[in-house]
């Protein structure tokens, strides 16, 4: 019943059928009335044309989803703890450098201590500096702009313990007695249909920073196994191709070019072999902006540049793929005319926001209607991607277990000697679920642990 009704409208998550039941009017005898909402549930999935995305995707998931939870993650507590020792260690040396840089011993945690060393003993300018009754804001937003030794110090000391608090101690008390942590995976609470998982969260394990990324070493296979995983590849910018029909891009999905050279190659007028890493840089960070409907000032934030070259790049991408501009105005459109966009299976998401008097809100419906296509139609995909391996491997006499699905990631539990077969299942499985109008691209790897796959 949840799962109905999560499918029906997933602005609202009900955590327990009671808070269902009250929220459908049934305050008293909530129980009995459990035919009644089945029924009225049944009746609007099939009016909203959603019982093939429930009966033949969401509902089988969810064995899938009770497999890996059972399954679970194996750590290797080794590593665990030498993450931990050296991350205490750093921080230990970080705190006697940021004492040293300020000139005094103060409480580094304490956002007012850590504003007064910063704005009234250093003198420290920013535009946004701003004090209110409990001191200056000290967010990492108006840090980074700060330039001063401490500030690089403070920064990375929140980084380590972030990790330390988070990732070592948050974890640690989550590893159940066979060496595994087991996590939950919920199905019914993003508004896009991506899985999302808790206790621990393993969806949100950085890898954006060397240090964050090392986590991985300590999610390790069973003994005499090897970690097979498969990731999509620019899964949401095939999936602009597919819906847009842009031609160029289109093209260079189909020829198999480096989509972001492309970019490069078209915005700076230069050859594709003449492209720098730098300007490749560039390029991607508006190739995934756009579908998130980035703003100038933000992508400029991204790239380090004034927003008004930020805006030329927008002006510049939307003219070399022209059909890309008139899809995403045609999802706002969409959205605003009915209330709601559809996903590649008809998951439907809806957007109150786009009825707000304030203009922020509104915006923020408006990059939402534009991207949900592309973010929820990759989490169809992914979905689709898990029942198809699923059965392939129990099919296959397979003993690989899949144990973690994270953004565009399928993670695998494989013993050594299947590792080649199951690579090539999985790449077979991803790449075929559906048919685009572009190819849809898995690479498959395998590793000693998390981290090696990468």
């Amino acid at each position: 019943l949840l799962l109905k009704s999560y499918l029906i409208n997933s602005n609202y998550s009900y955590k327990k059928y009671s808070d269902l039941a009250k929220a459908m009017g049934y305050g008293d005898g909530i129980a009995a009335a459990a035919f009644e909402i089945n029924s009225a549930l049944e009746t609007q999935l099939s009016d909203k044309d959603l019982k093939s995305l429930y009966y033949y995707v969401e509902l089988p998931l969810e064995r899938v989803l009770f497999d890996m939870e059972r399954t679970g993650f194996k750590i290797d507590i080794k590593v665990l703890n030498e993450l931990g020792d050296r991350y205490n260690e750093e921080l230990k040396t970080l705190t006697e450098e940021i004492y040293s840089a300020a000139g005094e011993r103060f409480n580094i945690n304490s956002p007012q201590q850590l504003g007064a060393i910063l704005f009234d003993k250093l003198g420290l300018q920013h535009g946004k500096k701003t004090k209110g009754k409990t001191g200056y804001s000290v967010a990492a937003e108006i840090l980074e702009e700060l330039d001063h030794p401490v500030v690089t110090l403070v920064l990375r000391y929140r980084r380590i313990k972030k990790l330390h608090s988070t990732y070592i101690e948050g974890i640690r008390p989550l590893i159940m007695k066979d060496g595994r942590v087991h996590t939950v995976f919920k199905q019914c609470l993003t508004s896009t249909g991506r899985l999302s998982s808790t206790e621990p969260n393993l969806q949100n394990i950085p890898i954006r920073t060397a240090e964050g990324r090392e986590i991985r070493k300590m999610f390790v296979p069973d003994k005499g196994n090897t970690l097979v995983s498969a990731d999509y590849s620019q899964i949401e910018l095939r999936l602009l191709a597919h819906f847009s029909n842009d031609p160029v891009l289109t093209e260079a999905y189909r020829n198999g070019e480096d989509i972001h050279a492309l970019t490069a190659s078209k915005f700076m007028g230069v050859p594709l072999n003449e492209v720098t890493k730098e300007m490749r840089r560039s390029a991607k960070a508006v190739n995934f902006g756009i579908i998130y409907g980035i703003s100038a000032f933000g992508l400029a934030k991204n790239i380090g540049c004034h927003p008004k070259e930020a805006q030329r790049f927008v002006d510049k991408y939307f003219e070399t793929y022209p059909y890309v501009e008139d899809y995403m105005n045609s999802n706002v459109r969409f959205a605003k005319e009915h209330g709601y966009v559809t996903t590649l299976l008809g998951r439907i998401r809806y957007f109150p926001e786009l009825r707000s008097p304030n203009r922020n809100i509104r915006a923020f419906g408006e990059r939402a209607a534009m991207n949900m296509p592309l973010q929820g139609s990759a989490a169809d995909i992914m979905k689709l991607a898990m029942l198809k391996v699923y059965e392939a491997l129990k099919n296959g006499g397979f003993r690989a277990k899949m144990i973690l699905q994270v953004h565009d990631e399928l993670v695998l539990d494989c013993p050594v000697e299947e590792a080649e077969a199951v690579k090539k299942l999985l790449k077979d499985c991803m790449e075929n679920v559906v048919k685009l109008n572009v190819p849809l691209i898995a690479d498959a790897k395998s590793g000693n642990d998390w981290y090696s796959v990468e």
